[in-house]
């Protein structure tokens, strides 16, 4: 739902537009709102989750996503459409934490199947992403646009009933308080960067909103360090990052991000704008990926992570991801579906199912049993930040190419292709890094609890 939330609104942008008065300059902030305060708040929520309960923070989370959707659906401006969208992702970046820490809860004595329960979370992602698609298109066609929010309610409903029934109580949580100033820093200062970032290709890399804002964000999170190297109590450990691997497998993770997402978002564009696909093909296009992504991550990934080891395949998956970016720059302005992308688009996803489950793994069970929401925090952090970078810097590359030419097909296809070529550089990037900072030998330990990590550290 977190994911699909990012995707569901694309086909229905339009009549947003239409029906609120969005500017063309300001309608990307239906889909920015949302990040920006999902991406910000992410650390926060998976503090609160160590500090008051998984559980508890998980149902806080899915009852703010329901206000956030009521209010999103039933907007009747541009000012009340945004704050709907921020409002839900504040409930997503509780949502996203805590979720992870239940997971471990509910499987972590069993490293085996903690690997195959961390393999369903991750391809939950692919498919949520699809199924936004899907719905999205199905809904804004046959239904009308605010159902796209109001698909949630239910959902959420659902889940708040659940909850209590099928989720661990896990006590009250640590004990300690919140760090304010950290808090509002770190949010502050993560919600700035990304804020800049997702604007830059519209204002200009080298405008001085960009930098300013850049810069704003920098003195922020410097104060953030500042706090929480001088706290008793800090919103994040800074030690953590001491803990053998979980820098590593973070840093991997916003290499991922980078390289994944500018992939999925510009094979969109290519379906739609060059081969003519309308919104509900371009889905159906979609699907072989991330069928394949899904048995990649539940069948294929937990033998060869108990086999190989999470280096081997966090290495190995990074490589297979660069080479399907490197086939998929090979698109063609008169090409088809078949040759152009379906082989690319499969080799790209088997890369994504190898790489995504033991660098999540690894960062998550790396931290100390108590501080699970945290090491969840940040890595949902990395990869949404990771995210943020790669689509941002991407889509300058591409504009820089040609794919600002509405209508021009040969130059759409230039600046795709380019787009895709910088993708398979970061994923090419990020298998040297892991290659290189990674540790084998705990590495290829089978994912734990974090309890021998904790011993050790």
């Amino acid at each position: 739902m977190v994911i699909m939330d990012t995707s569901i609104i694309g086909v229905a942008l339009p009549r947003i537009q239409e029906d609120l008065g969005f500017s063309q300059e300001n309608l990307s902030w239906v889909f920015n709102a949302y990040v920006v305060a999902f991406g910000g708040l992410l650390l926060l929520g998976g503090r609160l989750s160590d500090l008051f309960g998984a559980r508890r923070m998980f149902s806080a989370g899915w009852a703010i996503l329901l206000i956030g959707s009521a209010v999103a659906g039933l907007a009747g401006t541009v000012g009340v459409e945004l704050t709907g969208r921020a409002v839900q992702g504040v409930g997503a970046a509780l949502i996203a934490p805590s979720a992870l820490t239940l997971l471990m809860m509910l499987f972590g004595s069993d490293p085996r199947e903690l690997t195959k329960a961390l393999a369903l979370y991750g391809a939950a992602a692919p498919a949520g992403g699809t199924a936004g698609v899907f719905l999205g298109g199905v809904i804004t066609e046959y239904v009308s646009w605010p159902w796209v929010f109001y698909i949630n309610i239910p959902i959420a409903a659902i889940a708040l009933i659940a909850a209590p029934a099928l989720m661990p109580a896990g006590g009250l949580g640590a004990r300690g308080a919140v760090d304010v100033v950290g808090a509002l820093t770190v949010t502050g200062g993560l919600g700035a960067a990304v804020y800049a970032i997702v604007r830059a290709p519209e204002v200009g890399w080298g405008s001085v909103e960009t930098w300013g804002v850049l810069a704003g964000a920098v003195v922020l999170l410097g104060i953030f360090l500042a706090v929480q190297a001088s706290r008793r109590e800090p919103l994040m450990r800074l030690s953590i990052f001491r803990t053998p691997n979980l820098g590593a497998a973070n840093l991997a993770q916003v290499l991922l991000g980078g390289a994944w997402i500018p992939m999925w978002f510009f094979l969109n564009l290519y379906l739609q704008q060059v081969l003519g696909y309308s919104a509900f093909p371009s889905g159906a296009a979609l699907l072989p990926m991330t069928i394949l992504i899904m048995i990649g991550m539940i069948a294929l990934a937990p033998r060869a992570i108990n086999r190989f080891g999470p280096k081997a395949m966090i290495v190995t998956g990074l490589v297979v991801l660069a080479a399907g970016m490197g086939w998929l720059s090979l698109i063609r302005p008169n090409g088809n579906f078949w040759v152009d992308v379906l082989p690319a688009s499969l080799v790209a996803a088997l890369g994504m199912s190898l790489a995504f489950i033991p660098s999540l793994g690894t960062a998550i069970s790396s931290a100390r049993p108590e501080e699970g929401g945290l090491a969840a925090g940040i890595v949902n952090t990395s990869y949404q930040v990771g995210s943020a970078l790669g689509l941002a810097a991407m889509t300058a590359v591409a504009a820089s190419y040609g794919a600002d030419q509405l209508g021009d097909v040969a130059a759409l296809t230039d600046g795709f292709s380019f787009a895709f070529l910088g993708a398979g550089l970061i994923a090419l990037v990020g298998a040297v890094i892991a290659a290189v900072t990674l540790r084998t030998r705990q590495a290829e330990e089978p994912i734990t609890t974090g309890t021998s990590a904790a011993k050790q550290s």
